[in-house]
């Protein structure tokens, strides 16, 4: 696969993400074509015929795998189908891009990492919050040093309820399908993007999870959760019961602060206030074409280096957001009780 070859790569799963998230990134892309699709839905393909006219397809993925053109696929599908798509993917020495949350345990990404591997080809997922330009400025801002070492962060994501699905509520609030409810939804996007900011990994959770609003739905629609770090804390509240829909973001550090507000970042710091505007908002929207891009860049990166299948932080900031959760949820079970989480569980690199 070497040279500049086009690589040919195929799309499972045609909803809301993909067609308006994903599908505009691919196609202004010179160095790859998505040359098929499929979806468990029939009634996708006109969804297909119109956003890839020149696209393949395929009644079934077991179909479409069993091209012979093809270099990766892009998994676009709910949750509960990602392990079982992954392997069939990796089993046939695709590259496979997969929409998050990845999968729903360490053991899953441990014996999938080591699948890739084996296969040398290259697996991972859409962390695309980390292109948000408010969280590149503020990544970016903590990086240079501008606020000091970080020790706190507040962090919170409003929504007035899930968002919405080819089939209206949907997978979200199915938990055979979705996992869980707003703490799968959005908290793994917070679990890569504060450790991130904080500059290292959290040691320990602590969580409450309720249904405040949503009761007909079988999940928890409000998360609130605080990751340990060993000089920083980080309080999190995540909720589809909110009256309104925004972000809110704010960092503290050593020598200065940034506030998050709407679609502008206010550091201060020795004294001065610097604003400085990055839209869009957090809030805007759910399939966040305009990050979709680095993402691609970052897949195919990927693809092309064989050196940096061996590694990835990718896998690594997944496996901390696999561990966040299910400790999470254990606190919140014992009522909200710190639960460790060891260096062993927090790293897939190993």
């Amino acid at each position: 696969m070497g040279g500049t070859r086009r690589l040919r790569g195929a799309v499972i799963g045609l909803g809301n993400v993909a067609v308006n998230g994903h599908l505009p990134g691919w196609r202004e892309r010179a160095d790859c074509a998505i040359v098929a699709a499929t979806d468990a839905s029939p009634g996708r393909q006109d969804a297909c015929r119109s956003a890839l006219p020149e696209a393949r397809w395929h009644d079934s993925v077991e179909s479409l795998l069993a091209s012979d053109d093809l270099d990766f696929v892009d998994i676009c599908t709910p949750p509960s189908s990602h392990a079982g798509l992954i392997e069939a993917a990796l089993a046939r020495s695709l590259h496979v891009l997969c929409e998050k949350p990845l999968v729903g345990s360490l053991a899953e990404l441990d014996r999938l990492a080591a699948l890739a591997r084996a296969a040398g080809v290259a697996l991972h997922t859409v962390h695309n919050w980390h292109h948000a330009p408010l969280v590149r400025a503020t990544d970016a801002a903590i990086r240079a040093g501008r606020i000091g070492a970080v020790r706190e962060v507040v962090w919170q994501t409003l929504r007035t309820r899930p968002a919405v699905a080819a089939n209206g509520d949907g997978w979200r609030v199915d938990p055979e399908i979705g996992g869980g409810g707003v703490l799968t939804d959005h908290g793994w996007h917070v679990s890569y993007v504060i450790p991130r900011w904080v500059g290292v990994r959290p040691e320990a959770v602590s969580a409450r999870l309720e249904t405040r609003r949503h009761r007909r739905f079988a999940v928890e629609d409000t998360a609130t959760v605080r990751l340990h770090f060993p000089d920083a804390v980080a309080d999190i509240v995540l909720t589809w019961a909110a009256d309104i829909r925004e972000n809110h973001a704010r960092v503290i550090g050593t020598a200065g602060r940034i506030e998050i507000e709407d679609d502008t970042l206010v550091l201060t710091a020795h004294g001065r206030e610097e604003r400085r505007r990055c839209p869009p908002p957090l809030s805007d929207g759910s399939a966040h074409p305009d990050w979709f891009t680095a993402i691609a860049d970052e897949f195919m990166a990927r693809v092309r280096d064989r050196g940096a299948r061996e590694s990835s932080a990718n896998l690594d900031e997944a496996a901390v957001c696999i561990a966040v959760e299910h400790g999470a949820r254990e606190s919140s079970r014992g009522g909200g009780e710190r639960r460790a989480l060891s260096a062993g569980a927090v790293g897939c690199a190993r």
